[in-house]
Formats: structure tokens, C-alpha cells, sequence
């Protein structure tokens, strides 16, 4: 295995799913800006995340339905051939 390939500043980060209103504790190196009070009483840094497995359709079963043709729509009343 290659020597110093992999970083060595890895720390606890509460990642964190909005829409799924969850949250999980982990080790990681990506950067934060935010803080969060975990379970523990200490402050961690906090990562936002889009989507988590209780918030992705494979895991969950359920689908998302988009309303994609009202988008199609707006984007040709705004961006179509007058």
C-alpha cells in the first residue's frame, strides 16, 4: 500500500438530512462551517446533506413525483421563441 495516501485529520461530523429530519454522528475530513449540539452535549461540526438513505426512494420505497412538466413549461414561457 502506497505510504501517505490517505489524510490524517479526520475528526466527528454530524451529517445532516433536512428533509428527512435525521442525523448521524461520523468521522470525516470534509470541511463545515456550521456547528451543531449533538446528543452527547458536544459540539461537533455539521454537514448538511440533500439526501440520506431515509430520504432516498430506494431505501425508503416511496417516490418523489416531480412536477416536471410544469418546469418545462416555465422554462419555455421564460426562455422561448416570442
Amino acid at each position: 500500500m502506497k505510504e501517505n495516501t490517505h489524510p490524517n485529520n479526520y475528526r466527528f461530523v454530524v451529517f445532516q438530512d433536512p428533509s428527512a429530519d435525521y442525523s448521524f454522528l461520523t468521522k470525516s475530513t470534509v470541511p463545515a462551517s456550521e456547528t451543531i449540539e449533538w446528543e452527547d452535549g458536544n459540539k461537533y461540526p455539521l454537514v448538511k446533506v440533500d439526501i440520506s438513505n431515509m430520504s432516498h426512494p430506494f431505501y425508503t420505497g416511496k417516490m418523489k413525483y416531480v412536477d416536471t412538466a410544469g418546469r418545462i413549461e416555465k422554462f419555455k414561457r421564460k426562455y422561448g421563441r416570442k
